[in-house]
């Protein structure tokens, strides 16, 4: 029976010694705090920088000198030259039309003899005033005969510029017969052909001058302020004040850029799209390719040089006008700025940020005033405006 007892005593002795052993070698729990982990982002050091701003437009190639071929007499075609077709080439002085001028030389003719006519009694009136002067010094001639004679004397030498001048006419009409080109270019169209019978006055092709073209470029209002151009300055600008201006299109499969100048603003301000238009001219003789009329070009103006200009993305932005600046304890801080302009995915800063600080440029969702950061550092090349 004590045996039965003993038993069961020791079992719970051994399990009593157990637990309170194992309460005794248990490692005591202390309470720690949890360390916030620093969110990543990237950085970029203010670098200030003069900058060449740049303003983008688009327009459509215009002939710089157009003009209506326009004959001055009247008569039927002759003879049209091979360059008096759509597109066709012709130099400065080249006659480009013939008219039939059988008539006008019939005309100069009889100015010719209505001239010689009117010489021959000019002469024959002025003699015979000399020879009545000289008659009444010997007391020969009457006051009356001089007086007669001094009236057909002058109606003969008016008698004698009609004819003078009816024969200058005669000769320009017969010049005119030949229609030359004013300048050397290009034929925009033609309206005329060999035998057709055309008046004086009606057009007869449209020519244009090849050696030089315009580009009408419309400029908003705010992007003015970044060329240098003078306000309020009338007719073509002076040549130190002519912005340079680089033209690119895709012509034939090729990306061509021609090179120019900015000559001139229009006076007026569109009513429809409230842009103010500036006028780029080109020399083709400069050019390794011409500019052909027609062609739709885009335009890069060069802009005013700015000094001390910081360059970053627009991610850098936070409500408005707001930067966040890394300190050297890597947090984070808000700073107003005052922005210059924004070109393509950049912002151009002109105030409020100094040499050598960082500024978050990664997208954050939530921002806090001193949040830690871990700053990844972003190297960039310079840009242009």
């Amino acid at each position: 029976m004590m045996r039965k007892l003993l038993l069961p005593s020791l079992v719970i002795m051994a399990a009593i010694f157990g637990a309170v052993t194992l309460m005794a070698t248990s490692p005591e729990l202390k309470p720690t705090t949890v360390q916030a982990i620093a969110t990543a982002v990237r950085v970029r050091t203010v670098d200030p920088q003069p900058i060449q701003l740049t303003v983008h437009s688009q327009g459509t190639v215009v002939p710089n000198t157009e003009s209506a071929l326009i004959p001055e007499v009247s008569g039927r075609v002759v003879w049209m030259s091979p360059s008096l077709v759509n597109g066709g080439y012709f130099e400065s002085g080249a006659v480009l039309l013939r008219l039939e001028d059988n008539d006008y030389r019939t005309l100069l003719e009889r100015s010719q003899a209505n001239l010689k006519r009117a010489e021959a009694e000019f002469e024959h009136a002025r003699f015979e005033y000399q020879r009545l002067k000289q008659l009444e010094d010997r007391q020969l001639a009457s006051r009356s005969q001089i007086e007669n004679q001094l009236r057909a004397f002058r109606v003969h030498e008016a008698s004698l510029q009609d004819a003078r001048a009816s024969f200058s006419q005669a000769n320009r009409d017969l010049a005119r017969t030949e229609i030359k080109a004013p300048f050397a270019g290009l034929v925009r169209e033609e309206s005329v052909d060999i035998g057709q019978f055309v008046s004086r006055g009606t057009s007869i092709a449209t020519i244009y001058a090849g050696d030089r073209a315009e580009i009408r470029l419309p400029i908003a209002d705010r992007q003015l302020a970044f060329l240098n151009l003078p306000i309020g300055h009338r007719g073509e600008l002076p040549l130190q004040q002519q912005p340079n201006v680089k033209l690119v299109a895709n012509y034939a499969g090729l990306k061509l850029t021609w090179y120019g100048k900015i000559v001139r603003t229009e006076a007026q301000i569109d009513v429809a799209s409230r842009m103010v238009h500036v006028i780029a001219r080109v020399s083709n003789d400069a050019q390794e390719v011409p500019l052909s009329v027609g062609l739709f070009v885009n335009a890069e103006i060069e802009g005013l040089l700015v000094e001390d200009i910081v360059v970053m993305p627009r991610s850098a932005l936070r409500n408005g006008n707001r930067v966040l600046i890394v300190d050297n304890e890597n947090k984070l801080h808000y700073r107003d700025i005052e922005p210059l302009r924004f070109y393509h995915d950049d912002v151009l800063i002109q105030s409020g940020l100094e040499k050598g600080e960082r500024v978050c440029i990664s997208p954050l969702q939530t921002a806090i005033e001193g949040m830690p950061v871990e700053p990844l550092l972003e190297r960039v090349a310079a840009v242009t405006g």
